[in-house]
């Protein structure tokens, strides 16, 4: 290939001067020497300046104006974009204040600023307010350190600048919190505190106190309230959330809300450092006797998870349970947590107020072959006599009729309560398994009896309902004929007498086209089948309003109505409470 022949003489090209090395231009910049092949001022500069100088040079040797054409073509493309310099000064303003809102945090205040201390509380909304439920950050579902939003009523942990109530604070613009174990109110995120008057409302119903007084009244003088959407309820005659299937635990509360002195101990004691169990039953019983609720109802949920927890799911809001049942294991577990004694009496309010003694006398039997080969059952001659102590005194039903009378109906008995209570007499016997057993209730009865009816029964194929009516006074109920007499404690012949303070019923409500013999049978003894195709219990209590005399009140769940004391016995009684009187 022939070589190409270059434009113009290497002769006549004017002398460039030869860029300097790298390490020599470092030089002159740092230490401004002179560059070593000597190229003066012109060899200072760095090799694109120069070369842009003789760019430049060549240039206007030719005419052209850079500067000018450059100047041109920015207003050009500017035109193009539509872009003046306003647009760019407002542009810039606002890059600057994004920047610095990014940049800025609120700052945190130790108190609010002159004339602003009422800043934010016109957004409380009272109405969706509900602190029955139990105290769990709604993030982390911790429950330490937890603070309700005073504006959606939700429950979040901390209140720092890293904590969700700070974030929650700043993303929807809630700013009331207050803290549900101090009551101290806080606006976040400034972070100090508030003290208006105008909050004390909400601190009462987060966690209400009573003095002595206040306590003293309650049974003496009617009261009557109104809730923030302006329904009327009485303070104490409250109903009750049905979560899922809790009905036997409220009517069990609810029955124990009304023992006078275990209600006036839970409502004035201090219990903040007794177990959990005791503080949150506690913060129940003041929460059903509220006069300034903001709502005619309350909710169990809070016990009931510890109630959960305590008995390993054996009583929980999702199934239901045998009211006798989480009643003995309701007061035995209330007095251990109150420090009581398991061997010695009288150690806890429970014991003081429900703990009896009784008798028992058991004579042994055996079975033996005669001369004839016929088997004879006698009686051992020694007879063995214990005490024990109770909590609760449990009655039996007779036997309901299995047939039909001669109109095809069948007759639901009747029995009277001092019928069923002659099983403590010390007369009557009974049998259970090779013992001959006899009751007998010894002096001092305590301040209140607990009398559970037993209707149902359990055998290996199926559970059964006794359908007895039980008749009963509601007041002056005598227990005289059921006690051993003790001059010591209580005169020999006199009445004790006892008047009716609260009344558990059980209804078998249809479901599934099952009727209440649950199988569709005829006999009056109702079969309690399993599952969703057994009829369904539903538990009721009846509690006498002793600021109005002998007025009643049935409470269902949410449901309280006004009851009749003379066809209180109507239903079917199944666990009692009875107040003995004074003097």
């Amino acid at each position: 290939m022939a070589k190409r022949h270059a434009e113009e003489p290497l002769e006549d090209v004017q002398a460039v001067d030869s860029p300097a090395s790298k390490r020599a231009r470092v030089e002159e910049e740092v230490g401004g020497h002179e560059a070593p092949n000597g190229a003066g001022e012109s060899s200072s500069r760095p090799l694109p300046d120069r070369l842009n100088g003789h760019r430049f040079e060549e240039d206007a040797r030719q005419g052209n104006d850079i500067l000018a054409a450059a100047d041109q073509e920015q207003e050009e493309l500017e035109e193009a974009a539509g872009i003046d310099d306003d647009d760019d000064e407002e542009r810039g303003e606002e890059d600057e204040e994004e920047v610095a809102s990014a940049l800025t945090v609120p700052a945190r205040q130790a108190a609010p600023a002159a004339g602003y201390g009422d800043l934010y509380l016109d957004t409380i909304d009272r109405a969706l307010l509900d602190f029955d439920f139990e105290k769990l950050c709604s993030v982390t579902l911790s429950n330490i350190n937890v603070y309700a939003c005073l504006i959606c009523g939700k429950y979040y942990q901390g209140r720092g600048p890293k904590s969700h109530a700070y974030f929650h604070a700043l993303e929807l613009g809630h700013h009331v919190f207050i803290n549900m174990e101090t009551q101290r109110v806080y606006v976040l995120p400034e972070g100090y505190e508030v003290k208006s008057k105008s909050l004390d409302d909400i601190r009462y119903v987060v966690d209400p106190r009573y003095s002595k007084e206040e306590v003293a009244r309650l049974d003496r003088v009617p009261r009557t309230a109104w809730d923030l959407g302006g329904k009327q309820y009485r303070p104490g005659f409250v109903g009750m959330n049905n979560i899922k299937d809790n009905d036997y635990f409220n009517v069990v509360i609810q029955a124990l809300s009304h023992v006078v002195p275990l209600r006036n101990f839970l409502m004035l004691e201090d219990f903040s450092t007794k177990p959990q169990l005791v503080q949150r039953l506690s913060m129940l019983v003041r929460k059903i006797w509220n006069p300034k609720a903001f709502k005619g109802h309350v909710s169990p949920h809070e016990l009931l998870q510890e109630i959960a927890q305590r008995s390993n799911k054996r009583f929980t809001l999702t199934a239901q349970a045998d009211p006798a049942d989480f009643l003995g294991w309701f007061l035995n577990n209330v007095h251990l947590a109150l420090g009581g004694s398991r061997t010695k009496p009288g150690t806890s309010i429970i014991q003081k107020v429900f703990q009896g003694r009784l008798k028992v006398e058991s004579q042994q039997i055996t079975a033996k072959a005669d001369a004839g080969d016929r088997l004879r059952f006698e009686e051992a001659a020694e007879v063995r006599v214990e005490e024990s102590r109770f909590l609760m005194l449990t009655l039996d039903l007779p036997a309901a009729p299995l047939f039909q009378d001669e109109l095809d109906r069948n007759i639901i008995p009747q029995v009277p309560l001092t019928t069923i209570l002659s099983k403590y007499d010390g007369l009557s016997s009974q049998e259970h398994l090779a013992h001959r057993r006899r009751y007998r209730l010894l002096q001092p009865l305590p301040p209140y009896l607990l009398l559970h009816i037993k209707r149902f029964s359990r055998n290996k194929f199926v559970s059964e309902r006794n359908p007895t009516i039980v008749t009963f006074p509601s007041r002056a109920l005598d227990m005289s004929p059921y006690v051993q007499p003790s001059p010591a404690h209580h005169p020999p012949g006199e009445p004790i007498w006892y008047d009716l303070a609260a009344n558990i019923t059980h209804e078998a409500q249809t479901r599934r086209g099952v009727g209440e013999d649950g199988g569709g049978g005829s006999g009056a003894a109702g079969t309690e089948g399993g599952g969703d195709g057994g009829p369904r219990k539903v538990w009721r209590v009846q509690l006498r309003d002793r600021a109005r005399g002998d007025e009643w009140a049935q409470v269902q769940d949410l449901f309280v109505e006004e009851a009749r004391k003379e066809i209180l016995f109507l239903g079917e009684a199944y666990l009692q409470v009875w107040e003995r009187r004074r003097g």
